[in-house]
């Protein structure tokens, strides 16, 4: 295997594992985690988010979720221009459903939600509506981002295993 196609698969391998490490993340976060806050008084639950929202803006956090953008994007790029490379439609199908489903949907639905969120007062009567809009709206998009790490994984995993077959 000449080095492009080895960086190519340390690349993929890599995504792999931080895309399903997303999608559990995501998964947590719509199969329990924002169920409880929305159980919860909308006063502690839009304060828990809020705390919650500061809290993921962490190194190791933004490193996993932008470094398997960056792997993704290079993969895009290797895509491209080997494509006779078996797997690399999978490499690129899984690189897209990352770069759309988690970072495009993050920035477009998710982090507008949190600045919007971010400005509520958590003691307000008026915060209710907005809170339970919130809640339902985020949730629904983060569904999407679960859906679509968990599918990037498996198509990740599916290039990988075809890459492997390589001569």
């Amino acid at each position: 295997m000449p080095f492009i196609d080895d960086l190519a698969f340390v690349l993929a391998f890599l995504a792999t594992l931080t895309c399903g490490l997303m999608g559990g993340l995501f998964f947590a976060f719509s199969n329990f985690v924002m169920q409880a806050l929305a159980r919860i008084s909308p006063e502690a639950g839009i304060a828990a988010m809020q705390t919650i929202n500061k809290t993921v803006l962490n190194r190791i956090f933004l490193a996993t979720f932008l470094g398997t953008a960056g792997a993704c994007a290079l993969l895009v790029l290797y895509a491209f221009v080997h494509w006779e490379v078996p797997g690399t439609f999978f490499l690129l199908l899984g690189s897209l459903l990352y770069l759309l489903g988690n970072v495009g949907v993050t920035l477009v639905c998710n982090v507008p939600r949190n600045n919007a969120l971010a400005k509520l007062d958590a003691g307000s009567p008026e915060s209710v509506a907005p809170w339970r809009t919130y809640v339902e709206q985020w949730t629904h998009w983060n569904h999407v981002r679960t859906g679509t790490a968990l599918a990037a994984s498996a198509m990740l995993m599916i290039g990988l295993f075809l890459m492997l077959t390589m001569d």
